[in-house]
């Protein structure tokens, strides 16, 4: 075990020779960091955590305690093939969070950015792939495969179906359960098919800086696609005419167009 000196390691941890821990990383009681981990410089690891590898850990990474982190797959199709999972910066994971490794049936990972909070219990499954900056509430759940976007924000107990995508800077109601595509820059609550879309999520993105002019751009494609009641392939045709050159427009069209499992689409009140 590579050790520098300023690490500092609860005496009844457990730590595989073969582990790379680096300078100032902070480990508690009763941790089990298991072979071909590493972690980078400053990152806490709280009582109780457990960490498999193959793992690799970011600078100033927070594990509050009790999470299992780089665990194998909970999936039948997986026969012990080689898998990593990837964490990067300044995220800060709370009490009882699961994140699983990829599978050779996937992309072979599991991804998480930087910035990111993971609440208590959250669960992260195999091949996941989540970006900067998003907040996970208690006890959200992602079945194998989900790519969530940078800023997303997923509430309390939000399921989200295997191969699904929740988009950038999207925000998802408390207890909603997604089997299609969460649209980014806007917000969605409900529970499968009677899940519904409620327009852009201008207070989010107002606290992310987004300037009045880019909302504006948001709100007015939202209308064409959504709001006048025709089929998408006209109201694509007519967005790209109507709001060209605007401020992340494009992107929202681009995962509409890239939605092959649909996307939830049904407005509500």
């Amino acid at each position: 075990m590579n050790v520098p000196m300023g690490t500092k390691i609860h005496p009844t941890a457990i730590i595989d020779p073969s582990a790379e821990i680096a300078e100032d990383v902070e480990i508690g009681p009763y941790v089990v960091i298991g072979a071909q981990v590493s972690i980078e410089e400053g990152t806490h690891v709280g009582p109780h955590v457990v960490i498999q590898g193959p793992t690799r850990i970011g600078r100033d990474n927070v594990f509050i305690g009790q999470a299992s982190i780089g665990t194998i797959p909970q999936d039948l199709k997986y026969q012990g093939e080689s898998s990593c999972l990837s964490i990067g910066h300044r995220n800060r994971i709370r009490e009882f969070v699961t994140i699983n490794r990829g599978t050779e049936g996937g992309i072979n990972k599991t991804v998480i950015g930087s910035d990111n909070l993971l609440m208590s219990t959250v669960h992260v499954a195999h091949d996941c792939v989540i970006g900067d900056g998003t907040v996970f509430a208690q006890s959200t759940a992602l079945g194998g495969h989900v790519n969530v976007g940078d800023h997303a924000i997923l509430g309390g107990f939000v399921g989200v179906h295997q191969f699904c995508r929740v988009g950038t800077y999207s925000f998802v109601g408390g207890y909603s359960v997604l089997t299609r595509d969460a649209l980014p820059f806007v917000k969605t609550v409900g529970i499968r098919n009677r899940a519904r879309i409620y327009g852009i999520n201008h207070i989010g993105l107002e606290r992310k800086g987004f300037s009045t002019d880019d909302i504006h751009g948001l709100k007015k494609a939202y209308r064409i696609l959504f709001g006048k009641g025709q089929l998408l392939e006209k109201a694509l045709v007519e967005v790209e005419k109507e709001c060209k050159g605007m401020s992340y427009v494009g992107e929202l069209v681009s995962f509409v167009k890239g939605a092959e499992r649909g996307f939830v689409r049904s407005t509500g009140n």
